[in-house]
C-alpha cells in the first residue's frame, strides 16, 4: 500500500503513460470529469495531479481547450529564412492562422522609414495569432506595403505569406534582418497566447526584403518561450 497522497498516483500512472507512448506529444489528456471517474477521486485531487505534471513540464493546459502532453520546442533556427509553416513541416502537426486585424492604413513617420515608402502612403497592417493543434504559440504583427501587395487577402494571411510571396506574386526573398530581445508581455499577449503576464518573453522583430532591395515586410513576433528553442551556429574566425 503507497503513501503518496492520491493526486501523486495520478500523476504517476499519467506520466507512466506518457513515458510507454501510449499518450504521445501533442495528444489530448481525457477531461477533468474523465479523470475523475476513471480514478474516483474529486476534481480538486484531478487537478493536483494535473498541476504537478505541468510543473514537470509534461503536459500543458490550453485555456478553453484542455490538457495536452507536451511538445518538443520548435527548432528556430536563425540563419534560416523559412516560414511559420515550413519550420513545421517535419513535425507533421496541424497548423493554422487565426487573423485577428487585417487593414490598410496610412503609414506613419516611421513605419514610412522602416518599410522605405512615403509617409501616408498605404500599408497592409496585420496581426494574427500562430497555432499548434489548438495551441497559441506566436503573436505575429505585420506591416507591408499595399504598392507591392494590392491583391493581399485575409484568406492569404490565414496560410502562408511567403508561398503568396514567391509563388504567386513570383517574387525572390532574399533575406530578414532580425533582432531578438526579451520583454514583458502586455495584457493583449498575455489573453492571446494564454501568458503568465509576470513572465518575460521573446520578440522577434525583422524586415524582410526582396532580391531588388525592396522591403516587403516589418514584423513583430511575441514568442512563447517554452515552445521555442532559438539555435544558431557560430564559427570562429580564421
Amino acid at each position: 500500500m503507497t503513501n503518496k497522497p492520491r493526486y501523486r498516483q495520478i500523476a504517476d500512472t499519467l506520466r507512466e503513460r506518457v513515458q510507454r507512448g501510449e499518450l504521445k506529444p501533442g495528444d489530448a489528456l481525457p477531461t477533468e470529469s474523465a479523470l475523475q471517474e476513471e480514478f474516483a477521486v474529486s476534481r480538486v485531487t484531478v487537478r493536483q495531479a494535473l498541476k504537478q505534471l505541468t510543473q514537470e513540464a509534461i503536459i500543458e493546459s490550453i485555456q478553453g481547450s484542455g490538457s495536452y502532453v507536451k511538445e518538443e520546442r520548435v527548432n528556430y533556427d536563425i540563419y534560416q529564412l523559412t516560414s511559420f509553416y515550413e519550420k513545421l513541416a517535419d513535425r507533421n502537426v496541424d497548423t493554422h492562422s487565426d487573423v485577428r486585424v487585417f487593414e490598410a492604413i496610412d503609414a506613419s513617420l516611421e513605419l514610412a522609414a522602416t518599410l522605405e515608402v512615403a509617409e501616408g502612403a498605404k500599408i497592409w497592417h496585420v496581426k494574427r495569432v500562430r497555432f499548434i493543434k489548438q495551441k497559441p504559440v506566436t503573436l505575429e504583427e505585420t506591416w507591408m506595403p499595399l504598392a507591392l501587395f494590392p491583391d493581399l487577402t485575409w484568406e492569404v494571411m490565414e496560410n502562408s505569406k511567403y508561398h503568396f510571396i514567391e509563388q504567386v506574386k513570383k517574387l525572390v526573398i532574399d533575406r530578414s534582418e532580425q533582432e531578438i530581445v526579451p520583454i514583458m508581455p502586455n495584457a493583449e499577449m498575455a489573453s492571446l497566447l494564454s501568458l503568465d503576464a509576470s513572465q518575460p518573453i521573446l520578440e522577434k522583430i525583422s524586415r524582410g526584403f526582396l532580391s531588388d532591395g525592396r522591403v516587403f515586410e516589418y514584423s513583430r513576433n511575441a514568442f512563447k518561450s517554452d515552445d521555442y528553442k532559438f539555435t544558431l551556429v557560430a564559427k570562429r574566425r580564421q
